[in-house]
């Protein structure tokens, strides 16, 4: 599991990302609300550990930003602000735990495991998934676009349920030949160009905001937010 680390504090991010790392999981580290913001839409780390008072970007932003995206990482915040009304504000902006400094590692650890956990089974439970006025059903494999229903073959589904799980990053040819049609990326074939184009013209071809883009050399991002992904 990844897990993203949004201090500037470079003593507690150190501390933090050892510990956390020691546990078997990966740590990304960013130092302030704009790296961090970046980091989380391209890498969709498992769980986000997030400062509240944090350079060019303030934590309780960067929180209510990520979730109107609609991004599905659980949020811990971890700060020195520790007054009543400072927890209901982290709360308000749509943190899932908080967290005051000092605090004992111990207890970081164990909180990080309750919220994966607990996320894992929404993520695995959870059968429909939204994004803008796109809705896709897992178990009845129904797509909408606008609430009109768009007729999918079995592999175009999987090629869509993979791009919008893995949504606001990059994917190349090679994970999708790997996740979706589960064998080795052959540069000789365009196969996966062919299908890119198949769902174009079913789900973005007569409807905005446009998902689908490419990115010339690395692969295929899906977000209705293209112009900001740079």
């Amino acid at each position: 599991m990844t897990i993203l680390l949004i201090e500037d504090d470079l003593r507690i991010s150190q501390l933090v990302q050892r510990a956390l790392e020691l546990e078997g999981y990966r740590v990304l580290c960013a130092y302030d609300g704009v790296s961090g913001k970046k980091f989380a839409i391209r890498n969709s780390p498992d769980l986000i550990i997030l400062d509240i008072m944090l350079p060019l970007y303030d934590g309780l932003s960067l929180c209510k930003e990520l979730k109107s995206l609609n991004i599905n990482i659980p949020i811990l915040m971890l700060t020195a602000l520790g007054s009543t009304d400072d927890k209901l504000d982290g709360f308000d902006a749509g943190a899932d735990d908080y967290m005051v400094k000092p605090f004992e590692i111990r207890e970081l650890i164990a909180r990080v495991r309750v919220l994966t956990l607990r996320y894992k089974g929404v993520k695995e439970h959870s059968s429909i998934i939204n994004y803008s006025n796109l809705e896709i059903n897992i178990k009845t494999k129904e797509v909408k676009r606008d609430n009109n229903l768009i007729k999918l073959t079995p592999k175009e589904f999987k090629l869509l349920e993979f791009l919008l799980t893995n949504r606001e990053r990059v994917v190349s040819k090679v994970e999708i030949a790997q996740n979706v049609w589960n064998t080795h990326y052959d540069t000789g074939t365009n196969y996966i160009d062919v299908y890119i184009n198949y769902l174009r013209k079913k789900i973005d071809l007569d409807y905005s905001p446009k998902l689908i883009h490419t990115r010339a050399g690395m692969g295929f991002i899906f977000t209705k937010d293209y112009e900001n992904t740079d």
